[in-house]
């Protein structure tokens, strides 16, 4: 059931058990509707490489979300846009 509500609105995420959050498959589709409800995940698939290139790649600027160490993942950034990369600057201190 919530595997089908995040394919439909990803921030449905919000509303799932932390079990849910926790769930790489419904996150993975979470982030696949809408990047940014990877604000939603568990803090364990906000530090997985997997989950979090999948975020970006649906929403850049996602990448605020992600665990420091992904922030600063060369892999992860080179796949940016210049306007994802100032939103993230701009905002990486408030997350």
């Amino acid at each position: 059931m919530v595997l089908e509500a995040v394919k439909q609105d990803g921030y449905a995420l919000n509303y799932a058990s932390e079990e849910l959050r926790g769930d790489k498959e419904v996150v993975l589709e979470a982030v696949r509707q809408k990047g940014d409800s990877l604000r939603y995940a568990s803090e364990k698939l906000r530090g997985d490489r997997e989950v979090v290139l999948e975020a970006v790649k649906y929403g850049g600027h996602a990448l605020v979300y992600a665990s420091k160490e992904l922030q600063n993942d060369k892999h992860i950034l080179d796949g940016l846009n210049m306007q994802d990369i100032d939103y993230f600057i701009k905002n990486r201190e408030r997350m």
